[in-house]
């Protein structure tokens, strides 16, 4: 599957938290100031063409659904992020963040504890 753009995931996020819907039920959830309803229309094609969702004909409009779990996305692209920048080790990626401060001592210490738990 294809990257998203920032503006793919931004519509995507709308419909992982809806679960489906119809194009105008996407624009409504959307943020201030809201992109034209043509827009979001021609994201959620690119988004069915790049297989992210799956469309079903229901009168004159389209139903759409999430073919691709949000979880999935972003186990799938993060490995690519690590993969990239981080010479493809997650360990790496922590030192990383823990050297910016983007994560404390306490961070550390619960991610080490939830590793512990999920190894019993």
């Amino acid at each position: 599957m294809e990257k998203l753009t920032h503006q793919e995931e931004e519509v995507m996020l709308v419909i992982w938290e809806k679960g489906r819907g119809i194009v105008k039920d996407f624009v409504e959830k959307l943020p201030e100031p809201r992109p034209p309803y043509t827009t979001v229309a021609s994201v959620v094609k690119n988004l069915e063409r790049k297989g992210y969702l799956s469309s079903e004909k229901i009168g004159n409009t389209y139903l759409y659904t999430p073919r691709i779990s949000q979880h999935e996305y972003k186990g799938k692209f993060l490995s690519g992020i690590v993969k990239s920048y981080f010479s493809d080790s997650y360990k790496e990626m922590v030192t990383f963040f823990a050297h910016e401060k983007k994560l404390s001592e306490e961070d550390l210490r619960q991610i080490i504890a939830m590793i512990e738990q999920e190894n019993k």
